[in-house]
């Protein structure tokens, strides 16, 4: 098998791990961890992976003058990133969390126009106003099933979160084609510790370790070493084959892997309103990844 169809296999693999952590993470939180003390946990694990693997890869000077780049990104990217993301996804249900992220690409065009001045195509601005269309319709309308206590304000959360993430990929930018991503990927997640302790302190003190069943362990195990480092790992190996607009598509297929395994485990349903708004956010999705998009710059 070739290195570039290697990468595809791995790409492929990133989208499974992140289509199943939506179902793996509701079944954590909020009745065995809250949000905040989970992203705590989360970030805590990742950094010192990420730290210990440093260690074994060639090592790169950065710059001073890189670092409130470096802590700018790790707040969007880390720390504002994930608590709004989890603390979303314990309101909402996995189905509609995972295609709400899906809007990530639209939202890095819409702030690549506003902070780059970036040209943006009509074309392109049908597709945002459509897909944000769904986006609402299923922040509005998109009520979910279970453990889903308020779809409304964990859909809005993570729309945030995607929001959040946009600006975290245009801090990044610069850094991803000046460094190696193994350089500077373990300050960001210092710098993010850092950012979460405050608000995960009470709520990781709070953990009942000794009642928690084990399956709940490795879920979050789970969390923090593939959905967080693992992943990450796979993706740089992924970019060094494929165009960073190939490797993008492959975002969309996480509401796919989520939808299959939430409703194979019980955890959600499909409904009219979600299938409705998942369209209309595949549509302008579709519309404004045509051509050259922002990332396929870095």
């Amino acid at each position: 098998m070739s290195k570039r169809n290697w990468a595809l296999l791995g790409a492929t693999f990133v989208a499974i791990i992140y289509g199943l952590t939506f179902t793996i993470a509701k079944d954590v939180m909020p009745e065995h961890v809250q949000p905040f003390g989970l992203i705590l946990i989360r970030v805590l694990g990742a950094t010192i992976l990420f730290w210990l693997v440093s260690f074994f890869v060639p090592q790169e000077k950065i710059a001073l003058k890189d670092f409130p780049r470096i802590m700018a990104a790790s707040f969007f990217g880390v720390a504002f990133n994930q608590l709004t993301f989890f603390k979303g996804l314990s309101y909402t249900s996995p189905i509609s969390a995972s295609v709400i992220m899906v809007t990530a690409p639209i939202i890095v065009l819409i702030l690549s126009a506003i902070l780059i001045k970036e040209r943006i195509e009509l074309k392109k601005v049908l597709g945002i106003i459509i897909g944000l269309t769904g986006t609402a319709i299923l922040i509005l309308y998109g009520k979910s099933v279970g453990s889903a206590t308020n779809a409304n304000w964990g859909n809005f959360l993570v729309f945030v979160n995607a929001f959040s993430y946009g600006i975290y990929l245009i801090l990044i930018k610069q850094l991803i084609t000046k460094y190696n991503a193994l350089s500077f990927i373990k300050w960001i997640y210092t710098f993010g510790l850092l950012y979460v302790i405050p608000f995960g302190y009470n709520e990781f003190s709070a953990i009942n370790w000794n009642i928690m069943p084990t399956e709940i362990y490795y879920k979050i195990g789970y969390l923090v070493l593939f959905t967080t480092f693992l992943a990450y790992l796979i993706n740089l190996m992924a970019m060094r084959h494929l165009k960073p607009t190939t490797l993008s598509v492959f975002i969309y297929l996480q509401p796919f892997f989520a939808t299959i395994f939430a409703i194979s485990m019980g955890r959600d349903s499909l409904n009219l309103i979600k299938i409705i708004a998942a369209g209309l956010i595949f549509v302008g999705v579709y519309l404004v990844t045509q051509k050259k998009e922002l990332t396929s710059k870095n």
